[in-house]
């Protein structure tokens, strides 16, 4: 069994929640799943826009965010990241992990990947050869999103 509480997490907050008590923006532990040879992915879930309240990401935000996350957490966290999922809601993004669920190195992690979009003068993989919607970027809208984000870190942790 996988000790969620070491990990930095409330188990209270783990799984799948009721959708009208969430917060935004926030980062929880949606799951962890032990493999048969002791590995375990993690599967996060960051949540940029509380549900259901009509103030979800546009696609282009969505798309370009989830650019920045994939850059980032293959850069930051190579070894363990495996990916970034859209929600089909546009409240936020899952991510997904190998063998590393500790939450403090998550949420620096997508402090450092925020920061880095403030500064950033592109968005990554947003060439027509890297990408197969390339022209729905928009680097000022990313940049939005990302100051919002920062500008709550401190409650990353209220999840409802």
């Amino acid at each position: 069994m996988i000790d969620v509480t070491a990990l930095g997490w409330d188990p209270d907050t783990v799984g799948e929640l009721d959708h009208r008590l969430l917060k935004a923006p926030s980062v929880k532990l949606r799951g962890a799943h032990a493999g048969t040879a002791g590995d375990v992915v993690y599967c996060i879930d960051l949540r940029l826009r509380l549900p259901n309240a009509d103030a979800y990401l546009s696609d282009t935000e969505a798309h370009s965010i989830e650019h920045f996350l994939l850059e980032g957490f293959q850069r930051r966290l190579p070894e363990h990241f495996i990916g970034v999922g859209v929600m089909g809601c546009q409240t936020g993004f899952y991510l997904t992990l190998l063998n590393e669920g500790r939450r403090r190195v998550i949420e620096d992690v997508l402090w450092r990947v925020f920061d880095d979009m403030l500064t950033a003068t592109a968005v990554p993989y947003a060439r027509i050869d890297q990408c197969g919607r390339w022209r729905n970027h928009d680097l000022a809208l990313a940049q939005s999103v990302a100051r919002e984000v920062l500008d709550c870190r401190a409650q990353w942790g209220e999840i409802a």
